[in-house]
């Protein structure tokens, strides 16, 4: 029997911007919507691809029984705590240039909104000999409901980077490695200025902060030095050069754009990611405190991509490297990922049958379990 939904076209987590065919490509991450029973109408963007993710379940449907864990790959983040929220999982999250289906929500964590893409819920059916297609014309139309005032602040909200302040102890060794290695930072013809700040990257380390002017010709600047992450901030004009201190550093930031969280980037630097990612997920997903890794964009350094690692917030966890393989990483911290219901919802507790949970772990050779 083949099975009608609804209109789905091809199409993958991120858009091209410019450049579109020929050999170098921008792409920029998907603005997403989705209405759910708890939350209504949500919007926001993309934040990673080729995200393999860690979600915890119980076998009762309010959150009690015991607790297991499943891991996926090639999920979809959604950026946003209030994104989603309990009673929304099976919300279609869909493009908001279009309204075009995207991935089918199904858990969240206090930062981030987990998906999984349409392509493999298609293909899931298909394999089990009840194909769907989508019915319906192509749609041009934008969500409508995200161009209004109210999900335009929020959508704002969540994409907000917060400027932080690093500890005097993260900042006693990052300066340490500046003033050590001034000279040669100044000598790259972009560079007007050398300061301190924080990573935004990785918000609980310092960094060495990299004034450039927008638009010079960039040198190969370094990502980190002697193990100190780098900042580029980029403005049409800079009133201070030379070595800054932190005080300087934090008044001359005022002068560039605020940071954003997610950047354009270019489908080579996606490239270069997918190789690292490739290389290290495994590897990192074994590792304590580590409940995600993806692909996006870097912060302290627009126009790169990174390698970001999701962690749990409040289990020990490794020392996050700043660059793995020549990729920059970032950090993104929150509580646990859950599907399902959290008991605070208005839905009648349900279980999950031995048989279905031995299934669903099955389909996931990776998985592990813990009593609730």
């Amino acid at each position: 029997m083949r099975r009608t939904l609804l209109l789905f076209p091809a199409c993958g987590l991120f858009l091209c911007l410019t450049g579109c065919g020929t050999t170098t490509q921008i792409v920029r991450p998907i603005t997403v919507a989705k209405s759910g029973r708890t939350t209504g109408l949500t919007c926001s963007t993309v934040d990673a691809m080729n995200r393999a993710t860690s979600v915890a379940y119980t076998t009762n449907c309010d959150g009690t029984g015991t607790q297991f864990t499943v891991n996926y790959t090639n999920q979809v983040s959604v950026v946003g705590g209030d994104f989603s929220s309990a009673g929304d999982s099976g919300s279609l999250i869909v493009t908001q240039n279009n309204a075009n289906p995207l991935a089918l929500l199904y858990a969240d964590s206090s930062t981030d909104t987990v998906g999984n893409p349409v392509s493999d819920v298609l293909s899931f059916f298909a394999f089990h000999g009840n194909p769907v297609n989508f019915a319906g014309a192509a749609r041009t139309a934008p969500v409508i409901g995200c161009t209004l005032p109210g999900p335009q602040a929020a959508m704002a909200a969540r994409l907000a980077v917060q400027r932080v302040t690093p500890s005097a102890t993260a900042l006693a060794p990052a300066t340490a490695v500046r003033d050590k290695h001034a000279a040669e930072l100044l000598a790259y013809p972009e560079v007007q200025a050398v300061g301190l700040g924080a990573s935004y990257d990785n918000p609980s380390e310092a960094a060495i902060l990299l004034f450039v002017m927008k638009g010079q010709s960039r040198s190969n600047l370094p990502p980190e030095v002697a193990g100190v992450p780098t900042r580029i901030i980029e403005a049409e004009q800079f009133p201070q050069h030379g070595l800054l201190s932190q005080e300087e550093s934090a008044a001359l930031e005022q002068s560039a754009p605020p940071p954003q969280l997610v950047y354009p980037i270019s489908d080579l630097e996606v490239a270069r990611a997918k190789v690292a990612h490739a290389a290290h997920v495994d590897e990192w997903m074994k590792m304590s405190g580590v409940q995600g890794v993806g692909i996006t964009s870097s912060i302290d350094s627009p126009g790169e991509a990174a390698l970001i690692i999701f962690l749990i917030q409040g289990v020990p966890h490794p020392a996050i490297p700043p660059v793995i393989d020549r990729l920059r990483t970032r950090v993104r911290e929150s509580t646990r990922f859950r599907a399902g219901l959290d008991g605070s919802g208005r839905n009648r507790a349900c279980s999950v049958s031995d048989g279905t949970r031995k299934a669903l772990l099955r389909a996931q050779p990776n998985h592990t379990t813990a009593n609730h």
